[in-house]
């Protein structure tokens, strides 16, 4: 058993990764990936709670967020990759610990009730889409994983893996809920409770304007207003050339606004040379410099550094068959730890008749 603490990460499969998820949770996944024992994976079965008759395109988007692990710079050499419905452990799990959450504090998740606001489920929605959150815990907990890079809104979700972990351990290990949370393993707890991690940037905006409430939405493919890892310098340079900026700056002599503009949002998040940014901010407030400038600028600053991670994904879509050991590999290694782990489990709760 590997001496470094364990990090796990996941991600539903909607689509190919893009700038949000980089700065999100992809950057400090690879910042973490030579200190700690990481687990990553694409929750293929999540998936199913709002698109179940969608079996071809979770399939292909499944391997296509695989395919965006290897090539933003994630080592399967040291890094475990594997794909949610290959572990069974993890559906077992997740119906133990659904025992263990009131209906109600599941209700008052904010991200469960954002997501049936955003996608207009209404009362239309599957037993599974409730059941989801309960099987995030158990993608965390079946790891035993002590650090969870997550983006902003997963952080609830986090806090109740917290609340579900305290509690097992309490009620079926005997461990004192009077411990802090670091000494619930030496206590007796099989799960240690995990810490969420959150990326540099919190919440990145989309290329596009305010919605209807007068806030610029997260970048999001279903708002078709993001800026995909497999981007050509092409489609870069068309969508920030369609970036919105600010609608009050008609000529490029006008004074511009800095604030809540996509742009400058998107300069300070990957442009690295921080003296430009402040000095052609003043320029821009000024009326000194146009948007065309500041985004072939940064049209520079993101092909500079979606390119190599383009070139790298076609390098693999190319050797399906490394890629699919690779999964192979993964899968079978998360398999023994999570087995190892229902295992313990059942133990405590004593369920493991034929041991």
């Amino acid at each position: 058993m590997s001496m470094k603490p364990r990090l796990i990460s996941g991600d539903t499969p909607t689509g190919r990764l893009h700038l949000g998820h980089y700065v999100g949770s992809l950057e400090q996944r690879l910042a973490l990936q030579a200190t700690h024992e990481c687990f990553f994976f694409v929750a293929n079965i999540h998936a199913f709670t709002t698109r179940a008759e969608r079996v071809s395109e979770i399939r292909e988007h499944t391997l296509d967020i695989i395919l965006d692990y290897l090539a933003v710079g994630i080592d399967p050499k040291i890094c475990t990759l594997f794909i949610q419905s290959e572990i069974p452990a993890i559906a077992e799990l997740t119906i133990l610990l659904s025992m263990l959450l009131p209906y109600q504090r599941l209700m008052r998740n904010p991200t469960v009730k954002d997501e049936i606001v955003t996608k207009q489920l209404g009362d239309n929605y599957p037993f599974g889409f409730l059941l989801y959150p309960v099987g995030q815990m158990a993608d965390i907990l079946s790891f035993k994983a002590q650090v969870v890079p997550v983006g902003e809104d997963q952080f609830p979700l986090v806090e109740m893996t917290r609340e579900i972990a305290r509690r097992f351990n309490q009620v079926y290990c005997g461990v004192s809920p009077h411990l802090k949370d670091i000494d619930y393993p030496g206590a007796g707890g099989i799960f240690p409770i995990p810490d969420g991690l959150g990326g540099r940037i919190k919440r990145l905006v989309g290329t596009t304007g305010p919605n209807s409430t007068g806030q610029l939405p997260k970048m999001s493919k279903s708002l078709n207003n993001a800026i995909f890892l497999s981007d050509t310098p092409d489609v870069i340079t068309q969508k920030v050339m369609g970036m919105y900026t600010d609608p009050n700056r008609l000529r490029a002599t006008d004074k511009g606004t800095v604030e809540n503009n996509p742009l400058w949002i998107f300069h300070d998040a990957f442009n690295s040379d921080v003296e430009w940014v402040n000095q052609t901010k003043e320029l821009y407030r000024e009326g000194r410099i146009g948007d065309v400038a500041c985004k072939k600028k940064l049209i520079e600053v993101l092909v500079d550094l979606i390119e190599p991670i383009r070139l790298k994904r076609l390098q693999y879509e190319q050797d399906i068959g490394q890629v699919m050991k690779i999964l192979s590999e993964g899968c079978e290694k998360a398999n023994q730890i999570s087995q190892e782990t229902l295992k313990q489990v059942k133990q405590a709760m004593q369920q493991d008749y034929f041991a």
